[in-house]
């Protein structure tokens, strides 16, 4: 485990100051599971970035708890016309990182973001930062402010 290096998790650091320490790790942080083994902690309280779009290429991200699945339905509902999930190409071009080190911070174009109420059940969480090997531990309430989200049901 190492300070932020590459350019991604660079940019997440600055982005972040110095109230949070990004984390790089020799193993991948891709998943929710790699993620909770590289910390050591329960799959529950990994804070895993989801983009979706509109069909009018609007990104929506959504910040799930990594045990949880992630109900469309729902999502549409709150953002309140259809969604999908987004493609690789356009994670990239909207958040600037690639998937599987997607912060809920930092992305090129301003996503709506809804945040799982399950993740308000912990004291801190882990969310990536900026590449698939690092992530920063951080309280759900800060996440809900880094964001300007709220937290609602979004889990299946």
């Amino acid at each position: 485990m190492r300070s932020a290096t590459s350019e991604g998790t660079r940019r997440v650091q600055a982005i972040l100051g110095n109230t949070f320490h990004v984390l790089e790790f020799e193993q991948s942080t891709h998943s929710s599971a790699g993620a909770a083994a590289a910390v050591g902690c329960d799959l529950a309280r990994i804070a895993k970035s989801m983009l979706f779009r509109t069909a009018d290429g609007q990104p929506v991200l959504v910040v799930a708890s990594g045990a949880n699945r992630v109900d469309e339905k729902k999502v549409t509902a709150l953002v309140g016309r259809k969604i999908v999930r987004a493609d690789l190409d356009f994670v990239q071009r909207h958040t600037g990182f690639t998937v599987g080190g997607v912060p809920p911070i930092g992305h090129v174009t301003v996503p709506v973001t809804f945040l799982d109420q399950d993740l308000e059940r912990y004291t801190t969480i882990w969310a990536a930062a900026g590449s698939p090997n690092a992530v920063f531990e951080l309280s759900p309430a800060d996440l809900a402010r880094l964001t300007a989200a709220a937290f609602t049901a979004v889990a299946k």
